[in-house]
């Protein structure tokens, strides 16, 4: 499991590009590139990393299901996840 203080930062930053949004899009969209930058780094969408829901993990990330490879499987295993069974040939 990922550190509680990184998946809290991922957080943080998730709220921070909610709030700056139609901002950026509107000083984009006038081509005010100098007041732009004066905003947080954070704000921008390119900041954030795609996590894992369940462990927080960054690698092996699924997007479709938004979970990692690991917790993938173990609720694959179990049938929680609908649609998807293992395979056995």
């Amino acid at each position: 499991m990922a550190r509680k203080s990184l998946i809290a930062r991922e957080a943080k930053r998730r709220k921070m590009i909610e709030r700056f949004a139609k901002k950026r899009q509107e000083l984009k969209e006038k081509g005010e590139y100098a007041k732009l930058h004066l905003l947080p780094k954070n704000s921008s969408r390119t900041r954030l990393k795609n996590r894992c829901t369940i462990s927080g993990r960054p690698r092996g990330y699924m997007r479709f299901f938004g979970i990692s490879r690991i917790a993938f499987r173990e609720l694959a295993s179990e049938g929680e996840i609908t649609g998807v069974k293992k395979a056995s040939w």
